[in-house]
């Protein structure tokens, strides 16, 4: 880790630990090395670090093009690992970072759904996370985020949050092709969802 990835790295850990009772499940199912994903519900800002803060490896996530476009923050969300996407429009470029990272070796957190959901439930997934675990064949880490937009909200400042990691799945087919994305994507959504149920208070 850096010196600027490790500050945060602890900072995040006591912060969570100390003001929001964070606990974290099954940490051990993430790789100490070699490329992986950890595809996680979205569920607010707080969801990356709180992720991130319990894996004693770097973790990068693909983030909006905009933030980079913050001449500080931008240095400091490449300092963390970070790379630019522009949403909306298929990214091809964001694609091949994202594949070159993971055959190199790195962690990455994606969302599968693009975005926070409004409602606190899954939202449909797009194919991108399995179409770059496909194509770097690397393994999936179904993470479930619980409680995290409650953090701040009137009624609830300090909630209790969790962050459970699932068990290492793999694209198992020989061709890549929609279909096998798509049922794929399911894979991942329902481990995710079965993480949530199980963890849910």
């Amino acid at each position: 880790m850096s010196l600027v990835y490790r500050f945060l790295y602890h900072f995040f850990h006591v912060l969570y630990t100390v003001l929001f009772s964070a606990k974290a499940y099954h940490v051990e199912n993430v790789p100490t090395k070699g490329g992986t994903i950890i595809a996680a519900n979205h569920l607010s800002n707080w969801d990356p670090m709180l992720i991130s803060c319990f894996v004693e490896r770097p973790v990068g996530y693909m983030a909006k093009q905009e933030l980079f476009d913050v001449p500080i923050l931008g240095k400091a969300l490449y300092a963390l690992h970070s790379f630019p996407v522009r949403r909306g429009i298929g990214d091809r470029q964001a694609l091949r970072t994202a594949v070159r990272k993971l055959q190199e070796g790195e962690c990455m957190g994606v969302f599968p759904e693009g975005h926070r959901s409004k409602t606190g439930k899954l939202q449909k997934a797009a194919t991108g996370v399995a179409l770059i675990a496909a194509k770097a064949k690397v393994p999936v880490i179904p993470t479930a985020v619980l409680n995290t937009e409650q953090i701040f909200k009137w009624g609830s400042f300090f909630p209790a949050v969790k962050v459970v990691y699932g068990t290492p799945i793999y694209y198992k087919k020989d061709k890549i092709d929609k279909e096998e994305l798509q049922c794929f994507t399911a894979e991942i959504m329902q481990q995710i969802q079965n993480l949530i149920n199980s963890y849910k208070t």
